[in-house]
């Protein structure tokens, strides 16, 4: 079987790299944009919230080896699904939660998953993350890949002090 893309948005691109990056069967994953009207945008233009875009990460995957449905439930415990206008510190359309579906497998899988964790109780809010097709993604600039290894000085003390790592660590770890 051939290898698949999987689209998430869930803030701060940076910080959606890492917990894919060294799953079995994750080929690749990719800082970038997506959802907007403009082509090739620039961070610089994504941050000024002209573009339409959100900031998200594309995965190539192996589904044999890591299947779709386990890359949903690796995002989820990533971001706070009940907080629409950005994640954490990061505020905004374009670090919005959103599962971006390539096909209607990935579409159902996203939809099922969603309202298995909305019934779960884990959450006292609704679940607000968007499930929407795919729309063309635009890889960041270079300096944003592999942010995680090439200054992990700075992404450490920023995953902590924007509060994804005690939300994580209180939700998602008991």
């Amino acid at each position: 079987m051939a290898n698949e893309k999987a689209i998430f948005a869930g803030g701060c691109f940076w910080c959606m790299v890492k917990p894919f990056d060294s799953l079995p069967g994750i080929e690749s994953v990719v800082s970038g944009y997506t959802g907007g009207h403009v082509k090739n945008p620039t961070y610089k233009e994504v941050c000024s919230g002209t573009t339409g875009h959100t900031e998200a990460v594309e995965i190539t995957y192996d589904p044999e080896v890591f299947p779709y449905e386990k890359l949903v439930e690796v995002y989820w415990q990533q971001t706070d699904p009940t907080d629409a206008f950005g994640q954490f510190c990061d505020r905004g359309d374009s670090y919005r939660p959103v599962i971006f579906y390539s096909n209607e497998e990935q579409h159902r899988i996203a939809e099922a998953s969603k309202e298995a964790l909305e019934k779960s109780g884990r959450f006292d809010k609704p679940i607000v993350t968007k499930i929407e097709p795919a729309a063309p993604f635009y890889p960041a600039e270079n300096y944003h890949q592999d942010f995680y290894h090439k200054d992990s000085d700075h992404y450490k003390a920023y995953r902590s002090g924007s509060g994804r790592d005690q939300f994580i660590e209180k939700v998602w770890e008991k």
